[in-house]
Formats: structure tokens, C-alpha cells, sequence
């Protein structure tokens, strides 16, 4: 016999073990049916056998007389049929017990672009707001933004949308499929049920964007090196990142106006001078991170990332950002918050995202008993090769925008107030078994509640200290791993 491995060797020496015991058993007279070797499922004898133990938590290797005859049988010929028996045999026969799991209550996803659903080209979409349209020309300096995704695919196109319409170029977008789901998508093989479903048709064909595909499911900390790595082999200089629960919308009632995307370029242009943040000897470009809305959108400098070792990917999600922006203040990086426009950090979505691109949306279709489809988005052709007919656009700061502003305000409170915390809308569909790389909602979102606890953990040792404002401690970035903790009385 070709052992497998050295657990199978292990295995089959315990068990010759356990035969040569009960052989020499029923030489001394005793009856080697009132002594039981049980091997549990670790493969590792016990010193002692609990009375308690029942037949049906373990494997039991129970040998009768007739088994065992020391006229007939030999150690090695009692050990035979053990040898010759599959692991299956080995295996507890104990039965699970359930949760008590229900997805009764979770509400089918309705896609929240219906026009997109039969859009056949980019042309077939409403034009960006012409107050909001890039400029003909590329702007000189690169304005890469990346957004990642691993959840709830209405949300993320929700914030594609809302940054193209408030004027960002979608050749310059960079969505990250960070599903973990390999090339699933990329080929259609989830449904719009599953949590993990992104339509990379619609965003490559349809919105122009760009898409990458990480190599494997990766946390927030390990998402972010993976942006600074492709900026590093891209030869990026800065880039913009954003959270994929957001909605960008340009302040209309802001004067002189102009667009997110260019108060974003403003923005860049004033940091990347020379003047804006002196170093040391001479030394220019001493900044980390301008951040919008605190994170929900920040442009990164990716020369200060790389120098102090990019982000800890041991942290994976809460604390991280702590982490990452206390060392960039150690390491004398300056980091100033800045203002672009309106960004909402939301946990649902608008009904229909047509209406960000600033057109009197058209009637929704009803059906035989009046009620309103809102699949459908009620616009029509002219014949079987024309464009969909479009209202007329609406005006700057009209009545329509602020009424925009006031969902989005709602939504953005009923996320920050809600009973079910900021992130339940990472948990709220439960669909795709059977698909590939399912992995079960509610066990997947335990995990990663899970890992985020341990992350918290991870931080609070590295610096002694359970909160953010590390530096006005007195800490730098060499007192990392090497202090007390500060909240039992030894820091």
C-alpha cells in the first residue's frame, strides 16, 4: 500500500495500535466487548474514554470473540478489513443541526435604470447636462477615478452614473470587480439576485467605463495596495478614489458654477504646485491626501503611499484608514480636506436614475389594472433605427435639482439613523444559489463583521490605543507594536 500521506500513516499506526490492544485483551480472558477504542475525528487516541460518550458521537471500533481468536487470528489479520475500509468509514455519524435561516422576507432587486436595461448603444442613454459635459478636449493633467465593488449592484451603478452626469469623463472611471467570483461576471454567469452580480456589459459597452477584475476577493486594506499597485504600473502620480455607496451631484446653486469634475481638477492643480506643501531641504510635493466629503471621494498622492508602505493589509477594514492617514501625518504629509460638490453617502437607491441626468422623466407603462410598471421607462422611437425621444433638458438649479437634493438627503439620513446600522445594504439580497462561487449571505456577512472585529483588534495593539488621533498622543510612526496599552493603566 502507497501511503497518501503522513496522516494516513498516523491513522493506521493508531489503529494497529488499537487491534494489538483488544488482541492481547482476549488472550488475558477479558471481554473485549466491554472495552471500546474510540478515535475521534482528529485521528488522536484519548488518554481516557468518557463514560458519557454515546455510540453516535464517535467511531467505535468494537471487536467481538469471534473477531478475535488467538487460535486463528493475528494481529496484522485483524487489522485487515480496518485497512481495507474507506475514510468514510472513519467518519462520525453525528447529523447537523440546522439554523433556522429564511429568505422570505428579502425583496427581489429591481434594476433602477430601466432604460438602460433596453438601451442597445451609449447614444440610446440621455446626454450628460450640458452644464455639466467634459470638456471636448482632455483636460492636460490625468483624472483616473477608481471605484471598487463587491456588493449590490444597484449601488454601484448608481455612483457610475451620478460621477458621469456631474461631469466626470467615463474613459477616466475605473470600476473594480472585486467579487471575488473570477470571471463570472465577465461572462453573465450571475443573475441580478445575486449579491456579487455586476453587468459588465452595461458599464464596458454601454457606459463607457473602464473595468478591472481583481485577482481574488480582497479587503478593504488589500483593495486599496491593489489601486496603488496599478497606479504604480500605470506611472499615475495622484488618483482619485471613491466609496461605491455614494451619489456625486455638482452644486448648481454655487457660483461662479462649475461641475464636480472640474472643482475635482481645481483641486488637483492647486495641490500639485510646488507651493502647496513644502518639504525638508527643498523638498516639494509633501502631500498624502485631499479628502471630499471626508473619504466618500480623496486623491491620493501615490509617491507618499508607496513611501510609507501603503496601506496595512493586517487591518483589514475599520481602523485602516486611521492607520494609513496618522502615518502619512508622522511622516510630515500634509493632508487637507477639500470641496467639490455635494457627495451623499446613501444605503438605497433612487428609483430611477434617469433623473440624474436632469430630464422630465416620461410616464411609466401601467398595466391592465392601471398600476405602473417600474421595469419599464416609457420612452419610445420614431421607428425601429431612431434614438429614444428625450424631454427637453431641465435648467441649472432648477426646481427638479433641488427636489434631487432633498431624496438624496433622505436617503443619506435613513442610512446614517437607521435602525439596521450604516452597512445593512451590504446584506439585503440573498439570491444566486447554485451560481458560481456562491457563498451564503447572511455566512458571508458574519465573516466579514468577524474579520472587521479582529482588524480592530490588530490596530488597537499596534498602537496601544483604541481611537484615531494617534500623533496628538505623542506617538510616531517607529512606537508601532512596542507600546503599552493605554486603557488598562500600563500606557
Amino acid at each position: 500500500m502507497v501511503l497518501a500521506s503522513w496522516r494516513q500513516l498516523l491513522r493506521l499506526v493508531l489503529l494497529g495500535l488499537t487491534v494489538l490492544f483488544v488482541y492481547f485483551l482476549s488472550n488475558s480472558g477479558v471481554d473485549p466487548r466491554k472495552h471500546h477504542a474510540v478515535i475521534p475525528d482528529h485521528g488522536v487516541l484519548p488518554d481516557a474514554i468518557p463514560p458519557q460518550i454515546q455510540p453516535s458521537e464517535s467511531v467505535y471500533l468494537t471487536t467481538t470473540s469471534s473477531e478475535v481468536d488467538s487460535s486463528k487470528a493475528s494481529p496484522s489479520e485483524a487489522l485487515s478489513p480496518i485497512l481495507e475500509s474507506n475514510d468514510e468509514d472513519l467518519v462520525s455519524s453525528r447529523h447537523p443541526i440546522y439554523k433556522d435561516v429564511n429568505y422570505d422576507d428579502v425583496v427581489p432587486v429591481v434594476d433602477n435604470f430601466p432604460l438602460a436595461v433596453t438601451a442597445k448603444n451609449p447614444f440610446d442613454l440621455p446626454p450628460i447636462p450640458s452644464w455639466n459635459k467634459p470638456p471636448l478636449r482632455h483636460v492636460p493633467e490625468k483624472t483616473p477615478l477608481f471605484i471598487g465593488f463587491t456588493r449590490n449592484w444597484l449601488l454601484l451603478q448608481q455612483a457610475v452614473i451620478s460621477y458621469m452626469t456631474a461631469g466626470w469623463p467615463p474613459e477616466d472611471i475605473f470600476v473594480f470587480d472585486n467579487t471575488g467570483t473570477m470571471s463570472s461576471n465577465r461572462k453573465g454567469l450571475l443573475s441580478l439576485q445575486n449579491p456579487f452580480f455586476m453587468n459588465h456589459t452595461r458599464l464596458a459597452d454601454l457606459f463607457n467605463v473602464n473595468i478591472i477584475t481583481t485577482p481574488t476577493l480582497l479587503s478593504f486594506s488589500q483593495l486599496q495596495n491593489f489601486y496603488l499597485s496599478i497606479a504604480l504600473d500605470r506611472g499615475y502620480e495622484y488618483f482619485f478614489w471613491s466609496h461605491m455607496d455614494v451619489v456625486a451631484l455638482s452644486g448648481e446653486d454655487v457660483t461662479p458654477y462649475k461641475s464636480l469634475y472640474m472643482r475635482c481638477v481645481e483641486t488637483l492643480r492647486q495641490t500639485i504646485k510646488k507651493d502647496y506643501a513644502p518639504g525638508p531641504n527643498g523638498t516639494t510635493n509633501r502631500w498624502g491626501t485631499r479628502l471630499f466629503s471626508f473619504d466618500q471621494l480623496a486623491l491620493v498622492n501615490v509617491t507618499a503611499y508607496d513611501d510609507i508602505g501603503g496601506w496595512d493589509t493586517l487591518i483589514p477594514y475599520y481602523g485602516s484608514d486611521c492607520d494609513m492617514y496618522e502615518r502619512l501625518r508622522m511622516e510630515g504629509y500634509k493632508q487637507e480636506s477639500a470641496d467639490a460638490g455635494l457627495i451623499y453617502d446613501v444605503g438605497s437607491s433612487i428609483d430611477d436614475l434617469e433623473v440624474l441626468y436632469r430630464r422630465p422623466l416620461p410616464a411609466k407603462p401601467t398595466n391592465t389594472e392601471g398600476e405602473v410598471d417600474a421595469t419599464k421607462h416609457g420612452h419610445y422611437r420614431l421607428n425601429v433605427d431612431s434614438r429614444y425621444e428625450f424631454e427637453p433638458e431641465d435648467s441649472l438649479a432648477s426646481p427638479a435639482y433641488y427636489d434631487l437634493k432633498s431624496r438624496l438627503e433622505t436617503l443619506q439620513r435613513e442610512k446614517n439613523n437607521g435602525t439596521q446600522g450604516r452597512n445593512y445594504w451590504q446584506a439585503r439580497q440573498a439570491g444566486g444559489q447554485g451560481e458560481p462561487y456562491y457563498r451564503d449571505p447572511d455566512g458571508f456577512d458574519k465573516a466579514i463583521q468577524m474579520t472587521i472585529n479582529h482588524g480592530r483588534d490588530v490596530f488597537s495593539e499596534k498602537w496601544g490605543h483604541k481611537g484615531c488621533k494617534l500623533q496628538d498622543l505623542g506617538l510616531s510612526s517607529g512606537d508601532a507594536w512596542i507600546v503599552e496599552h493605554d486603557w488598562d493603566g500600563r500606557g
